[in-house]
């Protein structure tokens, strides 16, 4: 237990009040911005604010990596970089403003909770025609403890949640949502450079490969693009302790997957092949496997993406010309490789649960896209007959 006090002055009740208002009329702003109900709007941020409480609770008797940024923040600063320091950067400012552990939590709490409006309404725009079940299910997605939990802390994943959706989002209309998807980049690579990384290799293949643009501009956009990241690329390297050599690349992985293995979360993954470690990742631990309370909930997370995936698997075998939205491209190679790489180099179950919201949500919407545009297929075949 961390004897930290939550509200040991006036101000920290005023401020963590002051925050929680502010970042309630922002997600309304947010709301009408992106074209969905304030009252849903209102009830995630509710929602996810209940989280906010949950994650601090646990953290302060648990410990875990909120507890040092915000010791961390109220000491002297290193040079400025991406992830850790970045993080305490933020810290550092909000000790500025004198806000206690609640403030802080609140305003990560916000970054969440904005990132989880932008999933919604990239689902919205492919199930608003859908059938109650499919738009329950994204419901039911969207109010997952795990989603929540993570996204709501004080830390690297509230932003980097919050940049994927943007991203997702982004995506959508990507020739007018270009500065979102900038601002996307931006975010995550503030905190996850590898993970920025990734984003913009995708963006380049997704320009690259795209036939709604010239020959001339897809060689122009294709080339910045691709001198992006090859700059990057080492820069994301270097962040993760990785030197530009094959062998030491090959060195890295070897060593992460024999990282965290202690507990009850840790598994061997050196001995897997690439497929099972892409199972294992996304998919476990399964209810037969859970020891506590956590990772059952885990495991009943990891049962409804198993279940999305056989319901796309099975529309997709039974319903010919889908008619799918968005650039998927950019989609499907920013989690494949995103999958790739953390699925390789994570040995631990309880970070796996964690870090994979940084891509999954894009993974469930190309999954749900797949349902809802076979129920239209279905439902414009019945009314021809």
């Amino acid at each position: 237990m961390y004897n930290i006090d939550l509200a040991s002055t006036v101000w920290h009740i005023i401020s963590a009040l002051l925050i929680f208002i502010f970042g309630w009329f922002l997600t309304l702003k947010c709301s009408w911005f992106l074209q969905i109900s304030q009252k849903l709007s209102t009830g995630l941020y509710f929602y996810h604010t209940m989280f906010c409480f949950v994650a601090l609770s646990y953290v302060l008797k648990h410990g875990g990596d909120a507890v040092n940024y915000y010791y961390w923040g109220a000491e002297p600063l290193a040079s400025f970089r991406p992830g850790t320091v970045a993080i305490n950067y933020i810290t550092s400012i909000l000790h500025q403003l004198d806000l206690s552990i609640l403030g802080m939590f609140l305003v990560f709490n916000f970054f969440g909770s904005i990132g989880l409006l932008f999933v919604y309404a990239s689902l919205n725009t492919i199930t608003g025609n859908s059938s109650l079940f499919l738009r329950r299910l994204v419901l039911v997605f969207l109010f997952l403890p795990s989603v929540s939990f993570w996204s709501s802390s004080l830390g690297k994943d509230a932003i980097s949640f919050l940049a994927m959706g943007i991203a997702l989002f982004s995506s959508l209309n990507f020739h007018k949502r270009i500065l979102l998807m900038f601002i996307a980049l931006v975010l995550m690579l503030l905190v996850r450079p590898h993970m920025a990384g990734i984003m913009i290799i995708a963006v380049v293949i997704s320009t690259v490969l795209s036939r709604d643009i010239s020959l001339i501009p897809r060689f122009v956009l294709g080339s910045i693009g691709l001198v992006t990241a090859l700059i990057m690329i080492p820069f994301a390297l270097e962040y993760a302790g990785v030197e530009n050599d094959a062998s030491n690349l090959e060195s890295y992985i070897e060593t992460r997957q024999g990282y965290n293995q202690e507990g009850g979360g840790g598994i061997d993954i050196s001995s897997m092949s690439l497929p099972m470690q892409m199972f294992t990742y996304m998919f476990r631990p399964l209810p037969v496997e859970a020891h506590s309370i956590t990772q059952l909930l885990a495991s009943l997370d990891n049962m409804l993406l198993m279940y999305l995936c056989y319901l796309a698997l099975k529309a997709k075998l039974t319903t010919k010309n889908l008619c799918l939205t968005g650039n998927r491209i950019f989609m499907w190679w920013y989690v494949f490789i995103s999958w790739v790489i953390l699925s390789m180099t994570t040995a631990n179950l309880g970070i796996a649960v964690r870090q994979k919201w940084m891509f999954t949500p894009i993974l469930i919407f190309l999954i749900i896209s797949i349902i809802a545009s076979a129920q239209e297929a279905r439902r414009k075949s019945n009314s021809y007959d």
